[in-house]
């Protein structure tokens, strides 16, 4: 099962950048329909997925992150490996395709 945990500006170098482990990085905001929903879809898949750290960040609360991203669009989902963004998600994703992008880039 994979934990869910809370990235901001300053905790993103510890969680994300110097991950021992692949993370799932979900920019969001809590007027962003689609985000909500996409959060709800991560809970449900968090129990079948293996070898990731998840984490979400606040993009309302957050300003220096969403920046070093370029991020332009929420939901955004980023994978990192080895502290590296190596790929990109734009928008509501169903669990099954949240899955696969997972286990392509782990």
């Amino acid at each position: 099962m994979a934990d869910i945990i809370e990235i901001n500006d300053q905790n993103f170098e510890e969680k994300v950048a110097k991950s021992s482990v692949p993370v799932l990085l979900d920019l969001w905001a809590p007027w962003c329909g689609p985000c909500r929903s996409l959060g709800e879809i991560i809970k449900d898949a968090a129990p079948e997925i293996q070898g990731v750290v998840i984490g979400k960040l606040n993009v309302d609360e957050n300003e220096d992150i969403p920046q070093r991203l370029h991020v332009s669009s929420i939901p955004l989902l980023v994978m990192f490996k080895d502290g590296k963004a190596v790929d990109k998600s734009v928008g509501l994703i169903s669990k099954n395709e949240l899955i696969k992008f997972i286990d392509r880039n782990k």
